[in-house]
């Protein structure tokens, strides 16, 4: 679950990691009084949608001018000015891809003095089975671009998940970063306290862009995004009630409230598959064959016909596919089942692409006479290349 920017830093404050003061607001009106409120002569206003590069996008509209989704001023006047040009507007960036996202609520920060910008990040990293610190003195960029262009300025220090952090783990990014003087010690409590927030609450990713180091040597979160364990919500209600589902895809939230296991992704055959390792490798031969899926979707081991059905909607919801792929081995799911779901679906929709099933394992033979006696043009596989053969042999041939 991912949260807005301001959401992150309200709760890496609590324990502790240093953050410019700032409040959210929802209208030019509340702007100007966040801005009043805080006082000072810098402030910056931000976009909050889930995404980032919002500083380099651009708006779809002309009046919202052409400044990005993160501008500094100088005046509550000249915020509350700014905010009425950024509100209800659609920003495009990198990741939200020609569609947008609609700025719903902005962030009113202070401003402060930056001597220098760095990256920091703590993730799971799974290659090494721990949790690892990620620093680079490139603070601004896209981290994979620095990962790709000039790798030597990324710092990487694993964290035993036994003796968790220690304070030599902090020094070490602290020193890595070039930092002196007292930047070594704020940079170690940053380090000390991102960490204990990250495993706290769950969190999956806490990622820093920029941090940056003020001319008194003060180490300032500028930014910050955070992801946290789906798994994991039920310890965290604060957390959890942070959930914005006007930023989430509206596919994978009603795939999540049937208990589906789905993800959009930007190909044109939709897959509908049982397991997640099954799921995986149909997408790969789907791709060995010269297309490109539309999605993950797991309908997982227990599915029922209505499950079934709702998979077999959801993927028909994307204007993207041109074609279905049911890829189906019958362990604990039976075959009959997602074939009388695949039928039903298939029947209440308007089914205007092609259909490949495969299926094999439990109750098969009784699957395949569902499927073929349904009367509807469903293409039948023997095996999961034959299938993949034929769904983008399909799709061409209809295109």
């Amino acid at each position: 679950m991912n949260i807005h920017e301001y959401q992150a830093k309200q709760l890496l404050k609590k324990y502790g990691v240093a953050v410019n003061n700032g409040m959210v607001a929802h209208t030019p009106e509340e702007a100007e009084s966040v801005a009043r409120t805080l006082g000072g002569s810098l402030f910056v206003v931000k976009a909050q949608i889930h995404a980032g590069g919002r500083g380099k996008g651009k708006f779809k509209e002309p009046e919202a001018g052409d400044k990005g989704g993160v501008r500094l001023v100088q005046t509550p006047v000249d915020v509350r000015a700014h905010a009425a040009q950024m509100l209800g507007k659609t920003l495009v960036t990198h990741q939200t891809g020609a569609v947008g996202r609609t700025v719903k609520r902005l962030y009113i920060e202070a401003g402060c003095d930056v001597a220098r910008e760095l990256y920091l990040s703590m993730l799971i990293d799974r290659s090494a089975s721990c949790l690892t610190i990620i620093a680079s003195t490139a603070g601004g960029m896209e981290i994979e671009k620095v990962a790709a262009e000039t790798p030597e300025k990324i710092i990487k220090v694993p964290i035993d998940p036994i003796s968790g952090i220690q304070p030599f783990h902090a020094r070490k990014v602290a020193f890595g970063l070039r930092l002196e003087g007292k930047q070594i010690r704020a940079c170690t409590n940053f380090v000390m306290s991102m960490y204990h927030a990250f495993m706290e609450l769950d969190a999956s990713l806490i990622e820093i862009n920029p941090l940056v180091v003020t001319p008194a040597g003060d180490v300032i979160a500028l930014d910050a995004k955070m992801t946290f364990d789906d798994n994991a919500l039920f310890r965290h209600k604060e957390v959890r009630e942070m959930r914005d589902e006007d930023e989430e895809d509206a596919r994978e939230l009603e795939a999540a409230r049937h208990s589906l296991n789905y993800i959009t992704l930007d190909g044109t055959i939709g897959c509908m598959v049982n397991g997640a390792g099954l799921a995986m490798a149909t997408m790969d031969i789907i791709k060995l064959y010269g297309a490109s899926p539309a999605n993950f979707l797991d309908v997982g081991g227990g599915a029922t016909k209505e499950r079934v059905t709702v998979a077999f909607k959801l993927i028909l919801s994307d204007s993207n596919v041109k074609g279905i792929l049911v890829n189906i081995f019958g362990g604990i799911m039976r075959c009959d089942i997602i074939a009388e779901g695949v039928v039903a679906a298939a029947r209440e929709v308007d089914l205007h692409v092609p259909l490949v099933v495969r299926l094999e394992g439990t109750n098969v033979d009784s699957g395949k006479k569902t499927i073929h006696g349904s009367g509807l043009p469903i293409i039948t596989a023997n095996n999961l290349a034959d299938a993949a053969e034929k769904v983008v042999k399909a799709v061409k041939e209809a295109a």
